[in-house]
């Protein structure tokens, strides 16, 4: 009998990376995700609700934000706040070992409409978790949706930025330029 290995999830996830960029989405069924992390189908759906989904592991990026928010100095603004969990992100979540990964991934997802569709609405959700975190330190909600909103168009841009072979920084500090580049443009008119 094999020996059992760890992390279902992201052997499921790394299965089904590499099946994608072989066959294309469609072209991909839950068994043969599985089969090729060496899983059964119903540990797929364990971990999973459908073949989509595999790709978009946005629990752990959703508490990580919102802690990072929680956890700013109580007189951080609301962009600092941000700044805060970008910073823990990037500690956590966005190391040098899944840059690669990261990249592959948004290829697979820029090539399939109904990927694009899912990470659009994983997007949204993140934006709801800023504003409820921000809400929760105090930041009237105007000010807060603002933020998050901000925060979200500096994390699309920062992502694009790190997921690039060529550039050496992590994510932290270019979604901290990017969110000074962001409030530069929106001063700026």
């Amino acid at each position: 009998m094999a020996r059992w290995q760890p992390d279902a999830p992201g052997r499921l996830a790394a299965a089904a990376l590499d099946l994608f960029e072989e066959r294309g989405y469609e072209n991909t069924t839950v068994i043969e995700i599985a089969e090729r992390a060496g899983l059964t189908k119903s540990t797929f759906f364990r971990y999973f609700p459908d073949k989509r989904e595999v790709l978009f592991d946005g629990s752990a990026v959703t508490g990580l934000l919102v802690e990072g928010i929680a956890s700013a100095p109580p007189t951080a603004g609301p962009l600092d706040a941000v700044a805060n969990a970008f910073d823990a992100l990037d500690r956590a979540f966005f190391t040098l070992d899944r840059r690669e990964f990261s990249g592959r991934r948004q290829a697979v997802l820029n090539a399939n409409t109904e990927l694009r569709e899912r990470e659009a609405l994983k997007r949204i959700d993140l934006t709801a978790s800023m504003i409820e975190a921000l809400d929760r330190r105090g930041v009237p909600i105007l000010t807060a949706r603002v933020a998050a909103q901000l925060g979200s168009l500096a994390w699309e841009i920062a992502f694009d930025q790190w997921i690039d072979p060529g550039n050496g920084e992590g994510f932290g500090p270019l979604a901290r330029q990017a969110l000074t580049d962001v409030r530069a443009a929106g001063a700026a008119h």
